[in-house]
């Protein structure tokens, strides 16, 4: 019997080597239902819905999975997407708070790093050592050239990946250093990525902006992947 992992559902063969990573399952049903074809649901563990199919505009096999919230749910996910099905290319596509007026709502974001305050690597590596996260080069490039060839706008740079959503204003401060955009699941991803020789990328929409106030309503949220998904379904 083809071994399923405790929290996917699928058995070995049903997920492909590229997994694009919403936080929310219900984006992920929403791209499954929009972008790819001859869709079907693997996932339904704790309703945490995951999907395969094929992308509508490359005819490539694609998967999609929600993550959850914040770092250690979308470790859970990833390292079992890694170490069960064999995923080779991890995408994240996820919303972001935007840092700097300069960065207004539904600007696309490619995370060529990220800072972080989560404990988690500071658990993984020895006292003194801080890691830097970084996204795989090539797909970080070959995104940065799709997104030309198709005139979308994009800002690449570094972004804040937080443990607290309702926390204090860190962000105030990373901001002078020129961080974009501040999320919760980037930093776990390319250190997971680096540790297990895959190639991971976080394309971002910029969903609210931290110094203006201006946010996306959900529906808007929704109607904003376009752009971020054209990028995504390119690599």
């Amino acid at each position: 019997m083809k071994l399923q992992s405790l929290h996917i559902g699928a058995i070995q063969g049903e997920i492909a080597d590229t997994v694009l990573l919403p936080g929310d399952p219900l984006r992920a049903k929403f791209i499954a239902e929009n972008y790819l074809k001859n869709v079907y649901c693997y996932n339904k563990v704790r309703n945490m819905l995951g999907y395969t199919g094929v992308s509508k505009e490359t005819g490539k096999k694609v998967s999609v999975q929600g993550t959850g919230m914040g770092m250690p749910s979308l470790s859970i996910y990833v390292n079992e997407l890694i170490d069960f099905y064999g995923v080779k290319n991890l995408i994240r596509v996820g919303t972001a708070g935007s840092l700097t007026e300069e960065l207004p709502l539904r600007s696309i974001v490619l995370a060529q790093a990220s800072c972080s305050d989560s404990g988690m690597n500071l658990n993984r590596f020895p006292i003194g050592i801080t890691y830097a996260p970084i996204a795989d080069w090539k797909m970080l490039f070959t995104a940065h050239e799709v997104a030309k060839s198709n005139k979308i706008k994009v800002k690449v740079g570094n972004i804040f990946s937080t443990d607290t959503f309702y926390g204090p204003d860190h962000w105030k401060t990373l901001a002078k250093y020129g961080v974009l955009a501040v999320e919760m699941e980037t930093a776990e991803l390319y250190t997971l990525a680096a540790q297990k020789k895959v190639h991971a990328l976080s394309i971002l929409t910029v969903s609210d902006n931290l110094v203006t106030g201006e946010k996306l309503s959900a529906e808007d949220r929704q109607s904003s992947l376009r752009e971020m998904m054209t990028i995504a379904l390119s690599l």
